[in-house]
């Protein structure tokens, strides 16, 4: 998996974790703040939180069709530097009067729209790397790499935005609400770090550095003509796709809204022992190693390969032991839960790719429908846990939100790791569906319409948000019936989607 990838991989990659580590440190406490900062009830902050994730998503629609038009190493050039500005904006204090939250709204815009040109725009650049004839067959696992790596940037940054708003308090005297704008800060520092790399390691990518009008002319003359029955067929297959991937990110994006409020609201500010250390990033990293590391072992790789991977899987062993042995209580803070899932992802992804490889040899991996229906049903699993673990607990106040029970924070972590089973079932398997199965002529557009979906279905996250406030039983059961049917659905027309897969 690691190796034979061509080098422009690791600059771009490192360049998308960069930003994404920015982009998740804001996200970690934006929804937490909205409430501090300005006062603001559960669906008002959800309403916006949701509004802002619809934006990101649905704006690379349109910076697809801006880069097919000036170029994609252009467009993304200018969406760091767009969203450095936004990064900035958001990072002075300007209190809670109307000003400020008119400046608010200007710099979330300016975020959205940076990200619309960056984000579809460099995965369009990792993407072409894999057309010369050397590394097609590199291609599922480079971006495999690829969503790792961001979810490396998505690992650390909820530690940063507490520690530094920790610093800020202790430190520089920064009220609790003033101090979410050093979190906000962090991310123009990412942007900094991820255009040094991209622009100093341009050189491992610069052969997709292909002018616009070149690119669109060479996409044109290899466009396979398929009948018009056919394409109006493949069409309705990805809408109906579609219609189950908005009700997934409804469900899986509560992350950073009711699930952050349940984490606030219900889950034990302490933890001690085992449950400690999962809040140390330092300790997850060490369980990632071992990961990799008994892949390394039992892998086809060298002797010498293989001991050194034994002896990684034995310091990082030692360190957690040594860990154990030191670890006293723990603050467990509310933004630290959203460390956990791009931890798992960056952890399962081997084990996803091994066992469906394994599958694969023996004729019985499953087409990419039926991956996509089984992660609506995990993900419906994921709130039955929710709903029987709320059973009995007090109704959240949604207008003056406090500390109502104290659950334990494995009910949650359990949570996020059974919707990045979901996630690594969904996400990487639609986005390989829609490009296998999109029209030669209308890829551009289908994959802007996975977007599109993905952003109805942020913007949908804000439902469970307004319903905060009544018993918690009712905002997860809404969400496990939402996911049950989408995944009814999509089993009910399976065939037809088998069909074209």
């Amino acid at each position: 998996m690691f190796q034979g990838q061509p080098k422009g991989l690791w600059t771009l990659a490192l360049a998308n974790t960069g930003e994404r580590f920015g982009y998740y440190t804001m996200l970690a406490v934006f929804i937490l703040f909205l409430q501090e900062n300005f006062s603001w009830s559960s669906g008002q902050a959800g309403l916006v939180y949701s509004s802002f994730l619809m934006c990101v998503y649905f704006l690379p629609l349109f910076g697809g069709m801006a880069a097919d038009k000036w170029g994609y190493s252009k467009m993304v050039t200018i969406g760091i530097f767009i969203m450095f500005i936004g990064y900035l904006l958001l990072s002075i204090p300007m209190g809670s009067n109307t000003v400020a939250i008119a400046a608010m709204a200007a710099a979330l815009l300016l975020v959205s729209l940076g990200t619309g040109l960056f984000k579809g725009n460099l995965q369009v650049m990792v993407g072409d790397l894999y057309n010369a004839a050397e590394y097609s067959d590199k291609r599922d696992s480079g971006f495999s790499l690829f969503y790792m790596l961001i979810n490396v940037g998505a690992l650390f940054a909820p530690t940063a935005a507490v520690k530094i708003m920790e610093w800020g308090q202790s430190s520089l005297g920064f009220s609790k609400a003033d101090s979410y704008h050093l979190a906000f800060a962090v991310a123009c520092v990412s942007l900094i770090v991820s255009i040094l790399i991209y622009y100093l390691g341009k050189s491992t990518f610069r052969q997709v550095l292909t002018p616009a009008k070149s690119a669109k002319a060479q996409q044109t003359e290899s466009v396979e003509e398929i009948s018009a029955a056919e394409t109006k067929e493949r069409i309705i297959c990805l809408v109906l796709v579609y219609l189950v991937v908005i009700f997934f990110w409804m469900a899986f994006h509560q992350n950073g809204a009711t699930l952050t409020y349940f984490a606030r609201d219900y889950v034990a500010t302490t933890a001690t022992g085992v449950t400690a250390m999962e809040f140390n990033v330092t300790n997850l990293l060490m369980c990632i190693l071992i990961v990799y590391g008994l892949f390394g072992v039992f892998g086809k790789g060298s002797s010498k390969g293989k001991m050194i991977w034994g002896v990684v899987i034995a310091a990082a062993a030692a360190f957690l032991g040594y860990q154990y042995m030191h670890t006293e209580t723990v603050n467990v803070e509310a933004p630290l839960f959203q460390q956990f899932n791009p931890c798992f992802v960056v952890a399962l992804t081997p084990v996803s790719i091994a066992l469906f490889g394994w599958l694969a040899s023996k004729g019985k991996e499953p087409k990419a429908p039926v991956k996509i229906g089984l992660g609506m049903l995990v993900a419906a699993v994921a709130y039955l846990l929710m709903t029987v673990s709320s059973i009995g607990l007090p109704a959240p106040d949604a207008e003056h939100p406090q500390h109502l029970a104290d659950v334990s924070p494995n009910i949650l972590v359990s949570t996020y790791l059974i919707l990045t089973f979901a996630e690594l079932l969904l996400s990487p398997i639609g986005i390989s569906f829609v490009t296998k199965v999109a029209p030669p002529k209308y890829r551009g557009m289908m994959m802007g319409g996975w977007f599109v979906a993905t952003a109805i279905g942020n913007f949908l996250v804000s439902i469970p948000t307004l319903l905060w406030g009544k018993d918690l039983t009712i905002v997860w059961g809404v969400l496990m019936a939402i996911c049950l049917l989408a995944a009814l659905f999509i089993f009910s027309i399976i065939k037809k989607l088998n069909k074209v897969a």
